[in-house]
């Protein structure tokens, strides 16, 4: 029997359920969600294996005009994105009139490979405004497939799936078959960390932090946790620690749950904050977590 294997990389503008998408194909959540914009920093890649199939899918940060360091850094994931897809996946949402980089718009409409439009959050909209974009969309991007699906709601999900089977080439499988990411399991936990950051504080303090976990240790039943939260200034120190160190255990709390499910183990959470000044816009910071690979 004959395999077939590729890699399937997602782009679009912020927030438009790119990770939600990446989640429910893959089956686990491998990217974090939530309702703020830049909430994907790195390129995660989450692997679906069949029988006689192996999908490389890659969830990547939307796409902005960066602002400083870390944002190009991002937006080098983006482009990489580009360099390797067998297929491509352009996601928009509904009343979305553009890609926020022109740059970026033009690599889709001029690509080699096959393009799927996914136009989601449908289920936010009524008939007349679907075939209204669907029309907008097919005007713009001739190349590509549209279809309307609600990662969220998982409409239309498996139907877009089997289209990407269809469409991979045949290959042997890029990882073994029982791979479901190419990520270490301290990515997972500073992900996670970061996620319950995102949720409980407000303005610059979410898009300020790093997580650097410096310990993790497996036994049969526990798994030992530490982990440092990283912040520029000492004012954000202050936010993050909160009155009495309520706000940082809480973070600590939400983690906990989250990791125990995804390990399946007992978790054991130490966290620290400390103060790395402009990590954002230090080259060599941005190597160390994993930014710049320029």
């Amino acid at each position: 029997m004959s395999h077939k294997a590729g890699f399937v990389n997602i782009i679009g503008n912020p927030n438009v359920g790119k990770s939600t998408l990446m989640n429910a194909f893959v089956g686990e959540r491998l990217s974090i969600i939530t309702s703020k914009a830049q909430t994907t920093r790195h390129r995660i890649l989450g692997i679906v294996n069949g029988e006689d199939f192996q999908v490389v899918l890659s969830d990547t940060p939307g796409i902005i005009k960066p602002a400083y360091e870390l944002q190009s850094s991002m937006m080098d994931f983006v482009k990489s994105a580009f360099e390797d897809a067998d297929i491509l996946i352009y996601m928009v949402e509904i009343g979305e009139k553009e890609l926020k980089d022109e740059a970026f718009f033009n690599k889709i409409i001029h690509a080699k490979i096959p393009v799927l439009l996914l136009l989601n959050k449908i289920d936010k909209s009524n008939q007349d405004q679907l075939e209204e974009q669907i029309a907008l969309w097919k005007e713009k991007v001739p190349n590509a497939e549209i279809h309307p699906i609600s990662a969220l709601e998982n409409f239309n999900v498996k139907e877009v799936f089997a289209r990407i089977i269809d469409l991979l080439p045949e290959s042997p499988p890029f990882y073994p078959k029982d791979a479901l990411t190419d990520k270490p399991e301290r990515f997972f936990v500073n992900e996670t960390i970061r996620e319950k950051i995102l949720i409980n504080y407000e303005k610059e303090i979410p898009y300020s932090v790093e997580i650097e976990t410096e310990e993790f240790l497996e036994d049969e039943n526990i798994i030992r946790i530490r982990s440092v939260i990283m912040v520029e200034r000492d004012t954000q120190k202050g936010i993050i620690i909160g009155h009495k160190g309520l706000a940082l255990k809480k973070v600590g709390m939400q983690s906990r749950e989250d990791l125990e499910k995804f390990f399946g183990k007992q978790i054991h959470i130490e966290l620290y904050v400390k103060v790395n000044k402009d990590w954002r816009n230090s080259a060599y910071q941005l190597k160390r977590f994993g930014y710049n690979n320029r």
